[in-house]
């Protein structure tokens, strides 16, 4: 949101930005900050509460001009936050008004209202409103509160819809990759959510083993939600949640290869963490994952994962596929699950990918100091990673399915890595959990002959061709690209689902009128 415009010629006042003027200085904001320290001082909050304490006291603007020996004409500029006061001013209107100085300078508007008309005047001053051509309405005293509501409403919902408008494909990039950065900065564990988890699993008596789909009813029930299997849920949707009733909707047979379990977990996961609307892309994306690492703190309740982990440890027997079978999740699950853990209690630095056939990677994480391909914004995801790497070889072996162990010798050192290739409806994807050289000694398959080296993101590694076959072909091919959509759209598929909240409603409507 712009800010509120304010005046700098001096009067009787002196200039506003000289000695002795108040603190902080004009800021831009979108909306009032109650968290804003007095170094931060708003001159139009200062203006409002200067106001507000005037007319509780009963006066008007001419009779406090009178008391303060001030023309009223700069002290309704003041007030309008058009002008920022000396702090001397400040002080001779508190001592006429009877308030403590502290009153007038806190960071908060002195009422909702006066809350709601700061947001209103921001938001009508912003280029984007202003580009609609619609007038501008004054929150004066006649406009009536509700109305004031519902306009700074419509106002927080049209910026909110605009910025998720706006998320181009480089600004989705620029967010995966701060995202990424906070989880490396975390070790990729979140302390708040597992105490979330264990609290939930601790109530409907899970310690460990395989989370059944009796106690995914549990924990629905637990957090005050009931589970209803239906054959019309709209195609678009992988479960629909009735907040009204309290009901998840999900389809009598799992589809897409998701497993149903994770779907709920996930979805109760928004509620369980409180999660609000998010205001953009990326505090969406941090929700999602927030929401993925409860559903799987649940999947695999963090005590009884770090003691199996800690055991096979032991024994120098890690393995992914022991996870995975040891608590009935998917390969992935388990792998995101061990990269929750494994630095937090094992000590063991690793990095993650999903990777297609094709080479393009969904998903990445590292803390051991590999080195992803990356585009000028620092994200990874939409990158083609190295032939030679495990997560690309994997798919040339006769059985791709089969857990895969290499060496790959890169310019930052030599890194151990274990990939498994799931089947999904949108193709096949390559698991790959890798470490540095140092420490494959605790898992198993590290015995393995096969190595590869990776010179990459020198082009001679494998992205250039060798002389003599392009100076076969170079002249002879065109080929036609396949387009990736998550790198042309505006945000990564099934991010913003395209849900067609007609049909979502109108089943929606169907359930509770039957109920």
């Amino acid at each position: 949101m712009a800010a509120t415009t304010r005046t700098t010629t001096p009067d009787d006042d002196g200039p506003a930005r000289r000695a002795g003027a108040l603190p902080g200085g004009p800021h831009s904001r979108g909306e009032v900050d109650p968290n804003a320290s007095d170094d931060e001082l708003d001159l139009a909050v200062l203006g409002r509460r200067i106001r507000h304490a005037r007319q509780e006291a009963g006066l008007t603007l001419a009779e406090l001009a009178v008391r303060v020996e001030r023309a009223p004409s700069l002290l309704s500029q003041i007030e309008n936050g058009k002008r920022e006061p000396r702090l001397a001013l400040v002080h001779a209107i508190a001592r006429a008004l009877d308030v403590p100085v502290a009153d007038l300078m806190r960071s908060e508007p002195p009422s909702r209202r006066a809350a709601l008309e700061l947001a209103l005047e921001r938001a009508q001053a912003d280029p984007g409103y202003a580009a609609l051509g619609l007038p501008s309405v004054r929150a004066t005293a006649k406009l009536p509160a509700d109305a004031l509501e519902a306009l700074v409403g419509l106002h927080v919902e049209l910026a909110r819809s605009a910025t998720i408008r706006s998320a181009t494909p480089e600004e989705a990039r620029r967010a995966n990759a701060e995202l990424r950065a906070s989880m490396r900065g975390r070790n990729n564990y979140f302390a708040e959510i597992e105490t979330a988890a264990a609290e939930i699993s601790a109530a409907v008596g899970h310690r460990g083993g395989p989370l059944t789909d009796r106690g995914v009813s549990a924990v629905t029930e637990h957090l005050g939600f009931t589970i209803h299997r239906t054959d019309d849920l709209p195609r678009s949707t992988r479960s629909v949640t009735d907040l009204h009733h309290r009901r998840i909707y999900l389809p009598l047979t799992a589809q897409g290869g998701h497993d149903p379990r994770t779907i709920v977990l996930q979805t109760l996961g928004h509620f369980a963490l409180n999660h609000a609307d998010p205001r953009g892309y990326a505090e969406f994306l941090a929700q999602r994952v927030e929401a993925n690492y409860f559903a799987a703190a649940l999947l695999v309740p963090e005590r009884a994962a770090v003691d199996f982990l800690a055991a096979a440890k032991k024994e120098r027997a890690l393995a992914i596929d022991d996870l995975r079978d040891a608590f009935a999740v998917s390969y992935e699950t388990a792998a995101h699950r061990f990269t929750n853990l494994a630095t937090e209690h094992l000590g063991l630095p690793v990095h993650f990918m999903r990777v297609g056939e094709d080479g393009v990677i969904y998903k990445a994480y590292e803390n051991d100091d590999v080195t992803f391909p990356t585009d000028v914004t620092g994200a990874v995801e939409g990158q083609i990673v190295c032939r030679r790497w495990a997560s690309r070889r994997v798919f040339a072996n006769v059985d791709r399915y089969a857990t895969h162990f290499q060496y790959t010798d890169m310019g930052r050192g030599t890194y151990w890595c274990t990939t498994h290739v799931e089947r999904t409806d949108a193709g096949d994807f390559a698991i790959d959990v890798g470490v540095p050289f140092d420490h494959a000694k605790w898992f198993r398959g590290r015995e393995t002959g096969e190595r590869a080296r990776s010179s990459c993101p020198d082009p001679a590694c494998c992205r250039r061709p060798p002389a003599e076959l392009a100076g076969r072909w170079k002249s002879h091919a065109w080929p036609s690209a396949r387009a990736h959509s998550h790198l042309l759209a505006a945000l990564p598929p099934g991010t913003f689902p395209g849900v067609d909240d007609t049909e979502v409603y109108e089943f929606l409507d169907r359930h509770a009128s039957g109920s």
